[in-house]
């Protein structure tokens, strides 16, 4: 097995995107509970996300979802990020919650209602202008719930006429991001269910089109590190979107539900080359945290992250090989588990401390002060999140 000397300089190259909805709140179908000191503006959101980087310094960037943060003057956003020590990253469409997507969006029989979600989403490319972002990701809801309420062949052709009017926006160091989800809110098929399907529209869109990987967007059972590989190994893997699921798009936090998949999927992410200093891939939570405090549930993230990276990078792969050609299937199984196994909690705190970050980042986020200035500056007005 590899040796904490062998990966300490590995860690550093470590990135993982917040998303601004998730210091927001947030909730099920149901219910959306509020929480005090919650941000009511996207300069708030990225206030928090601030304080997150600040603390684990492995979150540099934030992640914006139009038009839930929508501004007068993006540039200025961008400044405030910038003076915070972050900067703004993906910037994501929303094509669901207006009352003409009911039936579809991109892959509607409307030309009106296909062309009013283009714009938007030409409107978001506009804004990664300003931002300097690279990617715009694209989830879609649009999908059927009963045999025979539209024709699948056409809708899929009407998705990639769609597709490639937006595409068309990009800049030359821009990428369309496909996100897909094999259910929810529809429950017969989904226009974009799986990562075939996403990965045959970005090969007909053009080198800048790649697939983002929700952990929690799978049926249960689902083998997501083979996925992650296929991706890598066809060079169309753009992004992760990190949470956990027990049942279905949970959105719980990354490595609560399952930490050993976890380290599955981040082995074959080390293996196949995607955590490389070269990679293009976006490591990035997507969590809506519903009954559990916003910032202490991003800190905890991300290093659930961080220590599957770690571990992912302790794996002795000269052994698996080995082992392999030896057809030595408990050895080779021993060597992962060897990995997993590991508890890498001390070594991490000494490499904070080492890089002048505090060993525990919750103890020292509860000791800050943070919470308590937030929930007094913030209590008049509207808190920023969804209704339910």
């Amino acid at each position: 097995m590899a040796t904490w000397t062998d990966i300490e300089d590995d860690l550093e190259r470590q990135r993982i995107e917040l998303p601004s909805w998730a210091f927001g709140n947030t909730g099920t179908r149901f219910k959306v509970f509020s929480q005090p000191g919650v941000p009511r503006t996207p300069v708030e959101k990225i206030a928090d996300a601030a304080e997150v980087h600040k603390l684990t310094g492995l979150a540099p960037s934030v992640a914006l979802h139009i038009p839930w943060d929508r501004v007068e003057d993006f540039d200025k956003l961008g400044r405030h990020a910038e003076d915070l020590g972050v900067r703004i990253g993906t910037i994501n469409t929303n094509t669901f919650q207006d009352d003409d997507y009911k039936l579809g969006s991109l892959c509607h029989v409307d030309e009106r209602v296909r062309s009013k979600a283009v714009a938007h989403m030409v409107d978001c490319v506009d804004i990664m202008g300003i931002t300097g972002s690279r990617d715009l990701k694209v989830w879609l809801p649009d999908g059927l719930n009963y045999p025979g309420q539209g024709d699948l062949l056409d809708r899929q052709a009407r998705l990639g006429d769609s597709l490639a009017q937006v595409y068309a926006h990009l800049g030359d160091d821009q990428r369309l991001v496909l996100e897909y989800k094999f259910f929810e809110p529809a429950f017969y098929s989904t226009d974009v269910p799986d990562w075939g399907t996403a990965y045959a529209h970005c090969v007909a869109l053009g080198d800048r089109a790649v697939v983002c990987l929700d952990t929690g967007h799978h049926a249960p059972g689902t083998n997501i590190e083979f996925v992650a590989m296929q991706l890598l190994r066809l060079g169309r893997l753009g992004s992760f979107d990190f949470n956990s699921r027990f049942y279905a798009d949970d959105d719980l936090m990354v490595g609560a539900a399952d930490p050993f998949q976890l380290f599955r999927i981040l082995f074959e992410v080390v293996r196949g080359g995607g955590y490389e200093r070269d990679s293009s891939v976006v490591f990035m939570l997507d969590q809506c945290h519903n009954i559990e405090e916003k910032i202490p549930a991003q800190i905890r993230s991300v290093l659930n992250v961080q220590e599957m990276t770690a571990r992912a990078l302790l794996v002795d792969r000269a052994g698996l090989a080995d082992a392999e050609r030896a057809g030595d299937v408990l050895a080779g199984n021993q060597i992962m588990m060897d990995a997993f196994y590991t508890d890498v909690r001390t070594d991490l705190a000494a490499w904070r401390v080492g890089r002048g970050l505090p060993a525990d980042p919750l103890g020292a986020y509860r000791l800050s002060g943070y919470k308590e200035r937030i929930v007094a500056e913030r209590r008049s007005g509207s808190q920023a999140g969804w209704g339910a």
